[in-house]
């Protein structure tokens, strides 16, 4: 295990870009995340056109977005270590170009066991994107204003998100599902260009690749996922626990193996800084809480309230609203304000907003619905940016990559997480378990939000 650990070099100072080579480089950052998010939502709307295309059940046409979904979550890590060996940059790039690739096998694809493999490979090329951007980010921006990058690329992610269902609605309007993924090749020949023209390069890190901690990574996250998926569905109990039972061994030999290292795959060194450990929890908490409402929400909508596919996406639509709303305040205050008043702030209103969500009136105007979902957002896109802050100017300048693959780590575990609660609601309480899941959401949002209240009374 020595023998894979070198000792780093002292990185050269490097204090962030200036002028338009700032700007260029965070265009270029942008439009790679995007892609990548706009890809994660917009499969979503096209399910039924799938399953019914490729002659596929509905309930297999699901891991047409699993498969997404899991492969990204499972090779975060791993990437993340490997772009601190061959830059961030370069990671950034070939992600890209695996993206691209992956989305003409997509669109080609015959059946659906050929379309979910292409989306394992997209998946992958989405976590290149998306285990280094914090990471580019923090060598974009200045020290003293890299809570402002981290805001913008916040209210990326929210855009990305929030225009996947809308940007699908569109295209299937015109053009039949392939054309989903037709559309990545213009957006990724031109994200592609950017991230060749502008992305700065940092320095990397001399570690020897360590391929069994990456496997082993692969296995726990995995498996963890899958064993708690099967658990929140209540199939197949004894393989989940078996699956889970795995996880935990995986990622406990993954961490023994690691012990000591300059860059462990799994930077458990990192969740030993009390202020890193407490950002990171609290930023998976938020997830699982907006997951709760996210996953839970349209049903409400739908089945409850008797609203059509078209009214209900666009009752989403103020969710992404109240981030970008809150963008502009939260970075002015990002770098001089503390993580602990910022997103315990932001949180508290996102717990609100979900309380009051859950305490609508049996018959709400569109009006009643849309202003507290938006006041549940401008409290998320409040929460997010210091807290994603405070991750990575807890860690050196040398472990801006295990960092950064924390920091997604920490939205897609969270996001997964809530998904499988908003499945064990619904088994559990069936009809009465989406409105739960409000309840839920704001519990888990306001304990995250007591969570990072405690980085007040830390000692410096």
């Amino acid at each position: 295990m020595s023998e894979l650990a070198h000792t780093q070099p002292t990185p050269p100072p490097f204090d962030g870009l200036h002028g338009s080579s700032r700007s260029l480089a965070m265009l270029a950052v942008s439009l790679s995340v995007f892609l990548a998010l706009l890809d994660y939502a917009i499969a979503n709307v096209a399910l039924p056109d799938i399953a019914r295309d490729l002659n596929a059940s509905a309930s297999s046409s699901i891991w047409v977005v699993n498969a997404y979904q899991l492969a990204s979550l499972i090779s975060l890590l791993p990437l993340a270590a490997l772009g601190s060996k061959v830059g961030f940059a370069r990671l950034c790039r070939t992600g890209i170009m695996i993206f691209m690739v992956s989305s003409l096998m997509c669109a080609l694809a015959p059946t659906l066991p050929l379309l979910a493999a292409a989306r394992v490979i997209q998946g992958i090329g989405g976590a290149c994107i998306m285990s280094v951007n914090i990471a580019l980010v923090r060598f974009i921006y200045p020290h003293a204003e890299i809570g402002r990058g981290i805001a913008l690329n916040g209210v990326v992610v929210a855009v990305g998100v929030a225009l996947g269902p809308t940007a699908a609605a569109a295209i299937l309007s015109m053009a039949s599902w392939p054309w989903l993924f037709w559309i990545n090749l213009p957006l990724g020949a031109v994200a592609l260009f950017m991230a060749f023209k502008a992305l700065p390069a940092v320095p990397r890190s001399t570690q020897k690749s360590d391929v069994l901690g990456s496997f082993l990574c692969v296995l726990a996250l995995g498996a963890l996922v899958m064993g708690g998926d099967g658990l929140a569905h209540r199939s197949g109990l004894a393989l989940s626990v078996g699956l889970m039972v795995l996880g935990v061994a995986c990622g406990l030999l993954l961490v023994r193996r690691e012990h000591g290292l300059a860059q462990p795959i799994f930077p458990v060194d990192l969740l030993g800084k009390p202020e890193f450990a407490v950002a990171f929890v609290t930023g998976f908490g938020g997830f699982v809480a907006s997951n709760f409402y996210i996953v839970s929400m349209p049903f409400t909508l739908h089945d409850e309230l008797g609203l059509g596919s078209a009214l209900t996406g666009l009752l989403i639509t103020p969710w992404p609203i109240g981030i970008m709303c809150a963008a502009p305040v939260v970075r002015r205050v990002a770098d001089t304000v503390s993580a602990g008043v910022l997103s315990s702030i932001g949180l508290s209103v996102t717990a609100l907003g979900f309380i009051l969500l859950w305490l609508l009136p049996l018959q709400p105007s569109v009006f009643d619905i849309a202003w507290r979902t938006a006041i549940a957002g401008w409290g998320f896109g409040f929460f997010q940016p210091p807290n994603n802050r405070a991750m990575m100017v807890a860690a050196p300048h040398t472990r801006a990559g295990g960092a950064s693959g924390l920091v997604q780590v920490a939205r897609q575990a969270g996001q997964a997480v809530g998904a499988m609660g908003v499945a064990a609601f619904f088994v559990q309480f069936g009809h009465e378990g989406a409105r739960a899941c409000l309840l839920a959401a704001s519990c888990v949002a306001a304990a995250a939000a007591a969570l990072s209240a405690s980085r007040l009374f830390m000692r410096n």
